[in-house]
């Protein structure tokens, strides 16, 4: 987000409308309002990936087992 950025009057307008009767906006305006607040909100922070690493198995020790005749 720009330091710049700044709600327009028309949008702030309709945001007005929006709380005073929110049954009369029209889609245009709810696209323009809702447009108008995502670009005002923070950017998301970009997540670092994770490399997921396989560990080894460890070798188990068998027993001798002796066979049946």
């Amino acid at each position: 987000m720009a330091a710049n950025e700044k709600t327009s009057a028309a949008v702030a307008k309709i945001a007005a409308k929006a709380l005073k009767a929110p049954g009369t906006l029209t889609t245009t305006e709810i696209k323009k309002l809702a447009a108008s607040a995502l670009t005002q909100a923070a950017d998301k922070p970009v997540k670092k990936k994770t490399v997921k690493r396989k560990v080894a198995a460890k070798k188990v020790k068998r027993k001798a087992v002796k066979k049946k005749r």
